[in-house]
């Protein structure tokens, strides 16, 4: 498994686990975050909400790092020197031989 592969299955985990979060928040307080009766006894809403919002911030900072480190392994075969695009246009570009700069002949004129 390359790099680039590991890099892309923990940017679809944290994704995953990003759009979780923030599914659970509501800033009304009406959301699935207060329907969950366990975390209001632990240590109320407001200790629930401040998880959720420092959980918010760490994976969407997760995601940017893992982001800009996946960008960096991602020096594969195809960089600007080795683009495929660019070896086949040279090689589909006809060779032509240069014009010689020649006379022009004078045209004939016109008879009636």
């Amino acid at each position: 498994m390359s790099t680039f592969s590991i890099f892309l299955v923990l940017i679809t985990i944290v994704c995953f686990l990003l759009i979780v979060v923030i599914m659970v928040q509501n800033p009304k307080g009406g959301g699935l975050s207060s329907s969950i009766g366990g975390s209001q006894m632990l240590g109320g809403v407001q200790k629930t909400t401040d998880f959720l919002d420092k959980s918010t911030w760490t994976l969407a900072t997760i995601l940017i790092a893992l982001i800009l480190l996946s960008s960096l392994s991602f020096t594969g075969s195809m960089s600007d020197t080795d683009s495929k695009i660019i070896e086949k246009t040279e090689t589909a570009a006809p060779q032509t031989a240069p014009v010689q700069n020649a006379p022009a002949t004078p045209a004939a004129p016109a008879t009636k």
